[in-house]
Protein backbone atom coordinates (compact mmCIF):
# COMPACT_ATOMS: atom_id res chain seq x y z
CA UNK A 1 0.00 0.00 0.00
CA UNK A 2 1.41 3.82 -0.71
CA UNK A 3 1.95 5.65 1.86
CA UNK A 4 -0.96 8.33 1.21
CA UNK A 5 -4.66 6.95 1.82
CA UNK A 6 -5.23 5.58 -1.44
CA UNK A 7 -8.25 7.27 -3.20
CA UNK A 8 -10.76 4.85 -5.03
CA UNK A 9 -13.74 5.69 -7.49
CA UNK A 10 -16.67 2.91 -6.52
CA UNK A 11 -19.83 3.26 -9.22
CA UNK A 12 -23.25 2.01 -7.94
CA UNK A 13 -21.70 3.02 -3.97
CA UNK A 14 -25.51 3.30 -2.80
CA UNK A 15 -26.86 -0.32 -2.21
CA UNK A 16 -25.53 -3.88 -1.74
CA UNK A 17 -22.06 -4.67 -2.44
CA UNK A 18 -21.19 -1.28 -4.28
CA UNK A 19 -21.94 -0.36 -0.59
CA UNK A 20 -20.79 -2.84 1.45
CA UNK A 21 -17.52 -2.07 -0.66
CA UNK A 22 -17.60 1.31 0.27
CA UNK A 23 -17.83 1.31 3.69
CA UNK A 24 -15.49 -1.26 4.14
CA UNK A 25 -12.62 0.39 1.92
CA UNK A 26 -12.98 3.23 4.42
CA UNK A 27 -13.66 2.22 7.39
CA UNK A 28 -11.19 -1.37 7.23
CA UNK A 29 -8.76 -0.48 4.41
CA UNK A 30 -7.69 2.96 5.09
CA UNK A 31 -9.06 4.29 2.00
CA UNK A 32 -11.08 7.59 0.45
CA UNK A 33 -13.83 6.63 -1.72
CA UNK A 34 -15.52 8.93 -4.51
CA UNK A 35 -19.13 7.27 -4.35
CA UNK A 36 -21.07 7.12 -8.05
CA UNK A 37 -24.78 6.47 -7.88
CA UNK A 38 -28.32 7.79 -8.57
CA UNK A 39 -29.96 8.13 -5.43
CA UNK A 40 -28.86 11.40 -3.81
CA UNK A 41 -30.83 10.36 -0.90
CA UNK A 42 -29.10 7.19 -0.51
CA UNK A 43 -25.89 9.00 -0.79
CA UNK A 44 -26.50 11.03 1.68
CA UNK A 45 -27.40 8.76 4.07
CA UNK A 46 -24.42 6.41 3.20
CA UNK A 47 -22.22 9.71 3.70
CA UNK A 48 -24.12 10.58 7.21
CA UNK A 49 -23.28 6.91 8.62
CA UNK A 50 -19.79 6.54 7.71
CA UNK A 51 -19.48 10.53 9.11
CA UNK A 52 -21.68 10.05 11.94
CA UNK A 53 -22.12 6.30 12.73
CA UNK A 54 -18.32 5.66 12.21
CA UNK A 55 -17.01 8.74 13.16
CA UNK A 56 -14.74 8.90 9.79
CA UNK A 57 -14.51 12.74 8.42
CA UNK A 58 -13.46 14.02 4.98
CA UNK A 59 -13.24 10.25 4.14
CA UNK A 60 -16.13 10.05 1.54
CA UNK A 61 -17.68 12.20 -1.51
CA UNK A 62 -19.88 11.40 -3.44
CA UNK A 63 -21.44 12.43 -6.97
CA UNK A 64 -25.00 12.13 -7.86
CA UNK A 65 -25.15 11.06 -11.53
CA UNK A 66 -26.71 8.25 -13.52
CA UNK A 67 -22.70 6.77 -15.30
CA UNK A 68 -24.47 6.33 -18.74
CA UNK A 69 -23.96 10.18 -18.62
CA UNK A 70 -20.20 10.65 -19.62
CA UNK A 71 -20.65 14.02 -17.35
CA UNK A 72 -21.20 11.64 -13.92
CA UNK A 73 -17.95 9.88 -15.17
CA UNK A 74 -15.70 13.09 -15.74
CA UNK A 75 -17.08 15.09 -12.67
CA UNK A 76 -16.29 11.67 -10.29
CA UNK A 77 -12.37 12.00 -12.06
CA UNK A 78 -12.44 15.10 -11.36
CA UNK A 79 -13.28 15.34 -7.65
CA UNK A 80 -10.64 12.59 -6.92
CA UNK A 81 -8.08 14.44 -8.67
CA UNK A 82 -8.80 17.17 -6.58
CA UNK A 83 -9.27 15.86 -3.16
CA UNK A 84 -7.04 14.08 -0.84
CA UNK A 85 -3.43 13.06 -2.34
CA UNK A 86 -4.68 14.55 -5.94
CA UNK A 87 -4.28 10.81 -7.08
CA UNK A 88 -6.42 7.71 -8.24
CA UNK A 89 -5.58 4.14 -7.14
CA UNK A 90 -8.60 2.15 -7.83
CA UNK A 91 -11.74 2.07 -9.80
CA UNK A 92 -14.38 -0.47 -8.75
CA UNK A 93 -16.71 -0.60 -11.44
CA UNK A 94 -20.21 -2.30 -9.95
CA UNK A 95 -23.20 -2.23 -11.97
CA UNK A 96 -26.22 -3.24 -13.59
CA UNK A 97 -27.92 -2.73 -16.66
CA UNK A 98 -26.53 -3.20 -20.31
CA UNK A 99 -25.70 0.32 -20.61
CA UNK A 100 -24.28 0.89 -17.27
CA UNK A 101 -22.39 -2.72 -17.01
CA UNK A 102 -20.72 -1.95 -20.75
CA UNK A 103 -21.30 1.35 -22.06
CA UNK A 104 -20.99 3.39 -18.66
CA UNK A 105 -17.46 1.33 -17.54
CA UNK A 106 -16.54 1.85 -20.73
CA UNK A 107 -16.90 5.70 -20.36
CA UNK A 108 -15.69 5.36 -16.78
CA UNK A 109 -12.62 3.85 -17.38
CA UNK A 110 -12.08 6.57 -20.03
CA UNK A 111 -11.91 9.33 -17.95
CA UNK A 112 -9.87 7.31 -15.14
CA UNK A 113 -7.30 5.73 -17.30
CA UNK A 114 -4.98 9.09 -17.41
CA UNK A 115 -5.00 8.95 -12.95
CA UNK A 116 -4.39 5.71 -13.35
CA UNK A 117 -1.89 5.50 -15.67
CA UNK A 118 0.31 8.03 -13.55
CA UNK A 119 -0.63 5.63 -9.76
CA UNK A 120 0.19 2.10 -12.17
CA UNK A 121 -3.43 1.62 -10.44
CA UNK A 122 -5.97 -1.40 -10.16
CA UNK A 123 -9.39 -1.95 -11.80
CA UNK A 124 -11.61 -4.33 -10.19
CA UNK A 125 -15.24 -5.35 -12.86
CA UNK A 126 -17.86 -7.03 -11.21
CA UNK A 127 -18.83 -9.81 -12.77
CA UNK A 128 -21.23 -12.51 -12.09
CA UNK A 129 -21.06 -16.50 -13.13
CA UNK A 130 -23.93 -15.94 -15.76
CA UNK A 131 -21.33 -14.26 -17.93
CA UNK A 132 -20.82 -18.07 -18.84
CA UNK A 133 -23.99 -19.57 -17.82
CA UNK A 134 -26.92 -18.28 -19.75
CA UNK A 135 -30.07 -17.71 -17.53
CA UNK A 136 -33.78 -18.03 -19.18
CA UNK A 137 -35.03 -14.53 -19.31
CA UNK A 138 -31.74 -12.94 -18.58
CA UNK A 139 -30.15 -12.15 -21.97
CA UNK A 140 -29.15 -8.42 -21.21
CA UNK A 141 -27.57 -8.91 -18.25
CA UNK A 142 -25.49 -11.95 -19.17
CA UNK A 143 -24.95 -10.50 -22.23
CA UNK A 144 -23.18 -7.53 -20.62
CA UNK A 145 -21.29 -9.64 -18.11
CA UNK A 146 -20.09 -11.75 -20.75
CA UNK A 147 -18.97 -8.41 -22.22
CA UNK A 148 -17.05 -7.21 -19.45
CA UNK A 149 -15.36 -10.39 -19.55
CA UNK A 150 -13.65 -10.11 -23.20
CA UNK A 151 -13.28 -6.21 -21.61
CA UNK A 152 -11.44 -7.53 -18.91
CA UNK A 153 -9.23 -9.27 -21.48
CA UNK A 154 -8.96 -6.47 -23.51
CA UNK A 155 -7.50 -4.12 -20.65
CA UNK A 156 -4.66 -6.60 -19.58
CA UNK A 157 -3.49 -6.86 -23.30
CA UNK A 158 -3.94 -2.71 -23.74
CA UNK A 159 -3.07 -1.81 -20.11
CA UNK A 160 -0.41 -4.05 -18.93
CA UNK A 161 1.11 -1.52 -16.51
CA UNK A 162 -2.54 -1.12 -14.83
CA UNK A 163 -3.86 -4.52 -12.93
CA UNK A 164 -7.11 -5.43 -13.92
CA UNK A 165 -9.37 -7.88 -12.33
CA UNK A 166 -12.52 -9.31 -13.16
CA UNK A 167 -14.81 -10.85 -9.56
CA UNK A 168 -17.38 -12.85 -9.23
CA UNK A 169 -19.08 -12.10 -6.07
CA UNK A 170 -21.26 -14.98 -6.40
CA UNK A 171 -24.98 -14.72 -4.92
CA UNK A 172 -25.34 -11.84 -1.97
CA UNK A 173 -27.87 -10.96 -0.46
CA UNK A 174 -29.16 -7.53 -2.55
CA UNK A 175 -32.18 -6.27 -3.81
CA UNK A 176 -31.32 -7.85 -7.24
CA UNK A 177 -31.34 -11.83 -5.21
CA UNK A 178 -34.16 -10.57 -3.85
CA UNK A 179 -36.27 -9.51 -6.82
CA UNK A 180 -35.02 -12.29 -8.97
CA UNK A 181 -36.28 -14.64 -6.10
CA UNK A 182 -40.01 -12.88 -5.94
CA UNK A 183 -40.45 -12.51 -9.53
CA UNK A 184 -38.06 -14.68 -10.78
CA UNK A 185 -41.05 -17.65 -11.32
CA UNK A 186 -42.52 -15.61 -14.62
CA UNK A 187 -39.03 -15.79 -16.26
CA UNK A 188 -36.53 -18.33 -15.16
CA UNK A 189 -36.48 -22.13 -15.54
CA UNK A 190 -37.71 -23.67 -12.47
CA UNK A 191 -34.08 -25.50 -12.15
CA UNK A 192 -32.33 -21.37 -12.39
CA UNK A 193 -34.88 -19.99 -9.87
CA UNK A 194 -34.05 -22.74 -7.42
CA UNK A 195 -30.38 -21.34 -7.17
CA UNK A 196 -31.74 -18.11 -5.53
CA UNK A 197 -33.55 -20.38 -2.48
CA UNK A 198 -31.69 -20.97 0.61
CA UNK A 199 -34.34 -23.05 1.35
CA UNK A 200 -33.51 -25.71 -1.99
CA UNK A 201 -30.90 -28.34 -1.83
CA UNK A 202 -29.24 -27.19 -5.05
CA UNK A 203 -29.15 -23.43 -4.16
CA UNK A 204 -26.18 -21.82 -4.20
CA UNK A 205 -24.73 -20.31 -0.66
CA UNK A 206 -25.62 -16.81 -0.55
CA UNK A 207 -23.39 -14.49 1.66
CA UNK A 208 -23.74 -11.18 2.58
CA UNK A 209 -22.83 -8.19 0.67
CA UNK A 210 -19.71 -7.48 3.02
CA UNK A 211 -18.09 -10.46 1.98
CA UNK A 212 -17.00 -9.58 -1.35
CA UNK A 213 -17.24 -6.24 -1.24
CA UNK A 214 -14.16 -6.66 1.01
CA UNK A 215 -12.42 -8.96 -1.52
CA UNK A 216 -13.06 -5.78 -3.95
CA UNK A 217 -11.99 -3.17 -1.82
CA UNK A 218 -8.72 -5.09 -0.82
CA UNK A 219 -8.11 -5.72 -5.02
CA UNK A 220 -9.12 -2.31 -5.66
CA UNK A 221 -6.21 -1.06 -3.02
CA UNK A 222 -3.50 -3.82 -2.91
CA UNK A 223 -4.04 -6.27 -5.74
CA UNK A 224 -0.62 -7.48 -6.91
CA UNK A 225 0.27 -7.41 -10.50
CA UNK A 226 0.31 -11.10 -11.01
CA UNK A 227 -3.59 -10.93 -11.01
CA UNK A 228 -4.22 -8.76 -13.89
CA UNK A 229 -6.61 -10.48 -16.47
CA UNK A 230 -7.23 -12.95 -13.76
CA UNK A 231 -11.09 -13.67 -13.13
CA UNK A 232 -11.78 -14.78 -9.86
CA UNK A 233 -14.62 -15.72 -7.98
CA UNK A 234 -14.31 -14.04 -4.27
CA UNK A 235 -13.79 -16.98 -2.40
CA UNK A 236 -10.95 -18.32 -4.78
CA UNK A 237 -7.50 -19.39 -2.99
CA UNK A 238 -5.18 -16.93 -4.74
CA UNK A 239 -7.54 -13.81 -3.43
CA UNK A 240 -6.92 -15.24 0.44
CA UNK A 241 -4.99 -12.33 1.43
CA UNK A 242 -8.06 -10.48 0.61
CA UNK A 243 -10.22 -11.94 2.79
Amino acid sequence: MTSHRPTLIITGASRGIGRSTTIIAIQKLGANVIGVARSKESLEKLSQHIEGDLNLKDRFKFVVGDVTAESTSQEAVALALKSWSGKLDGLVLNAGAFDVNVFACMTTLQHALPALRESKGRIVILSSGVSFIPIHGWSAYCSSKAALSMFTDILALEEPELTTISLRPGVADTDMAKVSKERGAKHMLPEQLAMFSKENENSLPVVHPDEPGHVAASLAISADPSLNGKKLDYYDEELKSHH
